[in-house]
């Protein structure tokens, strides 16, 4: 990304990114209510299943938790919890850094919210329009925020109704999200060069997740990117 123009923050960015994310509310509100119904299932309090969303607010990393969700705790079970969780979410941590040229001048406060808030749609919303010669940090924060509230309402619907909702495959409500990410990586092609990465990720998880059990696929999806476009540089 390019440090010029030098980027700044208004309202207006804010709401531009709220509005820019509403094509991603039917995934995010699939996903969320999807969890909501599985922490109901699986015996948590609606403390506890609204806790992890505010607080985690990562589908993957959330859904994991509730498979190795025990009762009664042991260290054991915290430490493999805490690692399991941590290997999910650690593609966060390169998304993170992609967007360090646009939010190194910012105040710490604000890129820490603008990073806890992070979501991989979030950031694509962000990239194609840092992309396109934008630089308003709030449209970055404008799209976190009004994504985590949809997922927190979400989890709340699921939780106590989700059991009611039909399966979202009848709709085609699980074909949204890829949809949605297909449509906001068209402007960002710049050649097959530049794609190679993408491609070499998506093959490396692909494999990855047909050989392998569990989500390391995500990791080495993220992982094999990065190394294929160091080399490609």
């Amino acid at each position: 990304m390019s440090s010029s123009p030098r980027p700044f923050f208004s309202l207006a960015g804010l709401r531009y990114g709220a509005r820019a994310a509403l094509p991603a509310f039917p995934g995010f509100i699939m996903f969320a209510t999807a969890f909501g119904t599985a922490a109901a299932q699986k015996g948590l309090s609606l403390a506890e299943t609204v806790g992890l969303s505010i607080f985690v607010y990562a589908g993957a990393s959330q859904m994991v938790a509730l498979e190795i969700w025990q009762q009664v705790w042991t260290p054991s079970t915290i430490l493999t919890i805490m690692t399991v969780t941590a290997v999910v979410n650690s593609r966060m941590i390169l998304l993170g850094a992609t967007l360090q040229p646009w939010l190194r001048h910012e105040p710490v406060a604000r890129s820490a919210l603008n990073l806890f808030l992070l979501t991989e749609a979030g950031w694509l919303i962000g990239t194609r329009y840092h992309g396109e010669g934008g630089r308003d940090v709030g449209v970055l924060l404008g799209t976190g925020l009004i994504l985590w509230a949809v997922w927190q309402i979400a989890t709340i619907i699921g939780y106590f109704v989700g059991a009611l909702v039909p399966q979202p495959r009848t709709f085609g409500l699980d074909l949204v999200m890829p949809i949605f990410f297909s449509v906001m990586l068209v402007p960002l092609w710049k050649g097959m060069r530049p794609a190679l990465p993408w491609l070499v990720a998506g093959v490396v998880s692909f494999v990855t997740h047909a050989l392998v059990p569990g989500y390391g696929y995500i990791v080495a999806g993220a992982l094999a990117g990065v190394v294929a476009g160091m080399l490609i540089k």
